[in-house]
Parts: C-alpha cells; sequence; structure tokens
C-alpha cells in the first residue's frame, strides 16, 4: 500500500520537475530588443517577421510617424505571452492580464515588454489597415 502512495505521488512530481527547473531565475532580464517602425504615409512596416524563443524577455519598440492615427494589435501574441509593462514617455503601465492594442494618436515611441509563453506563428497589425500592408508575424519556438 505504502509503495502505491509512493509512486501516485513521486510520477506527477517526476514529470513536473524538469519544468520547475526552467522556471528558475528572473524571466525579466537580459532583454532583446525588437524594433518596428510604422510608415503610414507609405502603409508599409521596416520588419513584417520576428522570430522569438519562448521563455525570453522582449521589448518591442514601435515608433509611429504620426501621419495616421491607428492601432497596433496581436492578440494571439498577447494572449501567449506575460506581459511586463508597456511604456509610453517614460511613464510605465504594469499589467496583469493580456493588452487589447497599442494605440497612436500621435507620432511617438512606445515599447512593450514581454516573455511568449507558448509557440505559434501570431500575426500583428494595424486595425484596418492589416490588408493594406500593416500586417506581420511573430514566430514564437
Amino acid at each position: 500500500m505504502q509503495v502505491w502512495f509512493a509512486a501516485v505521488i513521486a510520477a506527477p512530481l517526476m514529470i513536473l520537475s524538469p519544468l520547475a527547473a526552467q522556471a528558475e531565475g528572473n524571466l525579466a532580464s537580459r532583454p532583446e530588443t525588437l524594433e518596428l517602425s510604422i510608415d503610414t504615409r507609405t502603409l508599409a512596416f521596416s520588419d513584417t517577421e520576428y522570430e522569438l524563443e519562448t521563455g525570453k524577455y522582449y521589448i518591442w519598440e514601435i515608433t509611429h510617424d504620426g501621419f495616421e492615427e491607428l492601432m497596433i494589435r496581436s492578440p494571439e501574441l498577447f494572449r501567449n505571452a506575460w506581459i511586463n509593462q508597456v511604456i509610453i514617455n517614460d511613464l510605465e503601465v504594469h499589467t496583469s492580464g493580456a493588452v487589447y492594442g497599442l494605440e497612436f494618436d500621435d507620432e511617438g515611441t512606445l515599447t512593450i515588454s514581454f516573455v511568449p509563453i507558448r509557440p505559434g506563428n501570431y500575426e500583428f497589425f494595424a486595425e484596418g489597415f492589416q490588408d493594406r500592408g500593416l500586417s506581420g508575424t511573430f514566430v514564437v519556438r
């Protein structure tokens, strides 16, 4: 009876132990910066694909030319990532959940820092402009 009980308790712990080892350390350190410039006069993003790794910390720095008001969205990535904060003009927004979108009413730069937690291909786009060239993909491995 004791052997059976020990096996029932030990089996899930053995399965979870490699995951626990991967979670050690500070995930929000040594970020890699991703840059995106938005040119709304030519309807172009400076980059249309980013290759990311799960468990790695990224800062996505987005600069808008201010010619056209728009919102940047990546609903699937934002749902499958831990989002640390959004910074606008040195003001920080700390989140406890997903971000719906990042809206630019004027020119400027904002950053969003995050750790992808699930692999997949996730689209990012300027809402209303995705079929006119303002879209791209995060490839998370």
